[in-house]
């Protein structure tokens, strides 16, 4: 366990979800930078404040007596500020969690910003704020040196006002945006993308795409062979009635699924709310009469075990900044006790991963269905 120390005090803090021999912090230089900014300013914490993509909920819990909000689009960090409130005795009503769909309740006094890898997510979030900040608002953002570049404070200038940053502290920097009167610019988010002409699919499909969901602006290449291989094969050896879009994004796996299988119950899962949310649009568009379940959470946590016919996986490789096959591999594991006996794991990933090695180990078998020079598709069966 690490522990922050900070002007605020000392916190027990873990990543979420824990692994055993985690080496990695649940905070970075930034926070603390941002921390003992607000303690050396003297910066007001008895107002309403917010705080944004607090990946873990280390500013939230550093701050936990000021009452303040935490907006994130990641169950993940929703479930890290809940447990390192717990392992510092804080009570959980102390920090308000809203998801990244949710605009708060009353005008902001204090807005604590952690920058997002996403430039898109950025941009969403602020024209989300903007309403509820005025020039007596206190806005302050920080992130490591290298996610901050010229089109970042370009963003908080044309959405909230001038902006300047501070000097570098242990490789991490603040900005400092004043909020001003402007003609602000129309927020383009969600993004509307049509399918058509593809070959995987019989059908011409509008997608919704919220500021968060990978490949939002267009079809990613490895979703694409995917579709392209499920149109080929036979997806099932009989029809699938229960099929589950893991790591579902836009929901354009399970979408086109549901045009395989007429008669299956689709349930798309995602840790991002965002993807969650463009997955439920864009079902309920395409199948306005069919019933699907949605789910926010970790891999597949919650869903009951031996009650999936199919899992479709296009597995993510990083979990912020930290790449790795970790959230693959906790897909596989949890995929295996939610697929019924008889019932198939596909997956598709880069060819270096190497998923085939872990999935033949983990279930007893593993068929490469199809494969070129970036990207295979696996498929392995629960026996």
């Amino acid at each position: 366990m690490e522990h922050l120390n900070a002007p605020q005090g000392q916190f027990n803090l873990k990543r979420f979800p824990v692994k055993p021999k985690d080496t990695l912090r649940a905070w970075d230089a930034a926070d603390e930078y941002i921390l003992k900014h607000l303690n050396d300013e003297q910066v007001a914490t008895d107002g309403n404040i917010l705080i944004m993509n607090d990946s873990f909920g280390a500013l939230s819990t550093a701050l936990a007596h000021a009452k303040p909000t935490m907006l994130s689009d990641s169950y993940l960090a929703e479930q890290g500020l809940k447990q390192n409130l717990e392992q510092n005795n804080i009570t959980l009503g102390q920090v308000c969690f809203i998801n990244s769909l949710q605009t708060p309740e009353k005008p902001l006094d204090l807005v604590l910003i952690k920058i997002p890898k996403s430039h898109a997510m950025l941009e969403e979030q602020l024209h989300r704020i903007r309403p509820f900040v005025s020039s007596g608002t206190v806005i302050i953002a920080g992130a490591m040196s290298k996610m901050i570049h010229t089109n970042t404070l370009r963003l908080f200038e044309r959405i909230i006002g001038p902006t300047k940053t501070s000097l570098a502290v242990k490789k991490a920097r603040l900005i400092f945006s004043n909020v001003a009167e402007l003609t602000l610019p129309e927020n383009p988010y969600p993004l509307t993308l049509d399918l058509k002409n593809e070959q995987f699919t019989r059908s011409h499909y509008t997608l919704s795409n919220h500021a968060n969901v990978f490949s939002r602006e267009s079809m990613d290449i490895g979703s694409r062979f995917f579709l392209q291989t499920l149109q080929q094969e036979n997806i099932a050896s009989d029809e699938a009635l229960s099929i589950v879009d893991l790591g579902c994004g836009n929901g354009v796996v399970g979408l086109i699924a549901a045009e395989h299988f007429p008669n299956a119950h689709l349930h798309f899962v995602d840790e991002s709310y965002m993807a969650v949310d463009s997955a439920r649009i864009n079902f309920q568009r395409a199948f306005p009469e069919r019933e699907a379940r949605f789910t926010a959470t970790d891999c597949l946590a919650g869903l009951e075990a031996n009650s999936a016919d199919l899992i479709l996986n296009n597995p993510p490789f990083h979990q912020q900044n930290v790449v790795g096959d970790f959230i693959a591999q906790q897909m596989f594991r949890e995929s295996k006790k939610v697929l019924k006996k008889g019932g198939a794991l596909w997956v598709v990933g880069n060819r270096h991963l190497g998923y085939h090695t872990a999935l033949k180990r983990l279930m007893g078998n593993c068929t490469m269905v199809a494969g070129n020079k970036k990207f295979v598709v696996l498929k392995a069966v629960k026996r």
